[in-house]
């Protein structure tokens, strides 16, 4: 056992390497061979043509608009400024330099589309600060033209075409075969968790498998259909993002964000002393706030922050994951529903009364206190508490702080794990924005880090598997007395869409499939598949002895022999009946 459970380690952090395909299939060119541009009419004539979506949104969308604009001097400049302003925010010192030569006329990359009184304010702020913000009205005035007579032309150049093609490889199909899984990481509501890596790609994922029966039996459509309607809609650097969505025969299977480095629980308890240095609980708080700051803006509570909710990926950075009880609150509404975790629910849900996104900034208040004390602040670890005694004490009992707890940290939980939500920061009208405001992050560059620009307290080891042991993840029991019906294809046409759109289209360009497969001609010359006049002839039906013995064609007598045995054997059944 012990041999089975090193085994299921080493697959994963062999996986992880890659390999000289970096974990491609062999034939994952054909996986994701283009089609003929013939083929997707009835996506040109569906796709919605909104600039924003097209050229700015979605990734390879974004390049390729990007690549039609490098055929024009005059788009090409825009879009080197654009560029520009995203990169180079964060360089102060060379700021001003940089800038000049947008706005000199002597200066081949002059943008005359930006107005001369524009450009002089700029020029001016320039001197006295620099921040990406003083290029917000020039970038929209740029977007603006970009997205008018350029959009236009864009839409009928083989570069649009060629985006086709990749929508069309996008909505293809997902099956259990798009995969190849791997270890049980651990254990969702509804089925296991396992590590699968997408075979055409090599890209690792964590794949949450929903079994339909559990589902059922624990009448929990509505829960699942809502965490996957979320995911899907939600794209945020700290929250985990949904790539696809399939069913098998027995289950339905996400297939989420694979976090490397474990959960908050395991690092907080099983990695020495119990809890953090200030420092590094600080910055996982910075991060878990700007996703809390993501969520709300699509207004979704989450409602269920607790430390094994919290993964750390490869670099060390913080995602939110299991959605589960997330929902969203209509604009202009509050909510009720008291649930979530015992000892993370707030004051206001163990009391049953209505909310909205305030029982998030009392757990982020709890996450804090127990990251740096080592132990939750309403309940001790392996001590069996009742869940009244443990209400109570969110009720009516303030938490303690040892020495461990600097003023600026004291001060945070404190404000955060307000009895009354009126009082508590984050919920006092300025919601992430007032949190962030805090002393305690006043090290803390939030837009470097909502760019992924920081370095992390911690670095997981690439070597190491930051979860429980194979054989010690408990197993699910068979479910009895549950059967599936036709009228459950509903739900699971709901939750079985396939590929999500932005993730794919990521997936697509960070394994370098984009690059490789993504070739135009040097002299402008339009590829075979994106020619209209050469459209491919329809692939002749085989026969049935074609189909069975296509792929030993070349042992021509052998198939020639099989066909005479079986023509005999016809004809001496035939006269046996005669």
């Amino acid at each position: 056992l012990e041999i089975e459970g090193e085994a299921a380690k080493l697959v994963i952090v062999g996986m992880r390497g890659g390999g000289n395909r970096k974990g491609k299939s062999k034939k994952w060119k054909q996986m994701l061979q283009f089609p003929h541009i013939s083929l997707c009419e009835e996506l040109r004539q569906t796709i919605e043509k909104d600039y924003s979506s097209l050229c700015e949104r979605q990734p390879i969308g974004r390049l390729l608009f990007r690549q039609f604009c490098e055929t024009r001097a005059e788009l090409k400049r825009c879009v080197k400024f654009l560029d520009a302003v995203v990169s180079r925010s964060e360089l102060i010192h060379c700021f001003h330099l940089d800038f000049m030569c947008f706005f000199s006329v002597q200066s081949e990359d002059h943008v005359p589309e930006v107005e001369e009184a524009m450009m002089a304010q700029c020029t001016e702020r320039l001197q006295q600060e620099a921040c990406k913000d003083l290029f917000k009205d020039c970038t929209k005035l740029i977007h603006d033209y970009l997205s008018m007579a350029p959009f236009a032309d864009y839409l009928d150049s083989m570069y649009y075409n060629r985006f086709l093609q990749w929508k069309w490889l996008e909505r293809q199909p997902v099956t259990k075969n798009t995969f190849r899984q791997y270890r049980v990481l651990g254990k969702g509501g509804f089925g296991e968790v396992c590590a699968c890596q997408v075979r055409a790609t090599g890209k690792m994922y964590a794949c949450k498998k929903l079994e339909k029966k559990r589902i059922k039996k624990r009448k929990g459509e509505s829960m699942a259909l809502n965490e996957k309607q979320i995911l899907e809609k939600v794209n945020s650097r700290f929250v985990v993002s949904l790539a696809y969505a399939y069913e098998t025969k027995d289950a339905l299977c996400l297939v989420l964000t694979l976090m490397n480095g474990g959960d908050l629980k395991f690092h907080i308890y099983h990695m020495g002393d119990a809890g953090f240095d200030e420092k590094r609980a600080i910055f996982y708080t910075a991060e878990i706030c700007c996703g809390l700051e993501d969520l709300h803006r699509e207004r979704i509570v989450y409602r269920d922050l607790k430390p094994e909710n919290i993964l750390l990926d490869d670099h060390g950075h913080i995602r939110i994951s299991d959605l589960g009880l997330a929902v969203h609150v209509p604009e202009g509404e509050t909510i009720k529903g008291r649930v979530g975790t015992v000892g993370y629910m707030s004051p206001e849900v163990v009391k049953n009364e209505r909310y909205t996104f305030s029982p998030d900034w009392w757990a982020l208040g709890c996450l804090l206190y127990e990251m740096i004390e080592g132990q939750s602040p309403f309940q001790q670890r392996k001590k069996k508490i009742k869940r009244e005694e443990v209400e109570r004490l969110v009720r009516e009992v303030e938490e303690e702080y040892s020495s461990k707890f600097s003023e600026d940290a004291k001060s945070l939980c404190k404000m955060l794990l307000a009895k009354d939500p009126t009082e508590r920061l984050g919920c006092l009208g300025g919601g992430a924005t007032e949190v962030k405001a805090h002393p305690i992050f006043r090290s803390i560059n939030f837009k470097r880090l909502e760019a992924g620009m920081l370095q992390t307290p911690f670095i997981p080891d690439p070597q190491a598997i930051y979860c429980k042991d194979v054989l010690d993840i408990e197993q699910f029991s068979t479910v009895k007395g549950v059967e599936l019906e036709p009228k459950d294809e509903s739900f699971y046409s709901k939750v079985s869409t396939g590929s999500v759109s932005i993730p794919w289209q990521n997936e697509m360009i960070e394994t370098e499939c984009f690059t490789e497969l993504n070739v135009f001609y040097q002299d402008g010359a339009v590829p075979p598949d994106l020619d209209w006049r050469g459209q491919p002839s329809p692939t002749p039906k085989q026969g049935l002895l074609q189909r069975l013995f296509g792929r030993n064609v070349s042992n021509l007598p052998h198939l020639q022999n099989i066909t005479a045995l079986l023509f005999t054997s016809i004809h001496q059944h035939t006269r046996a009946v005669s």
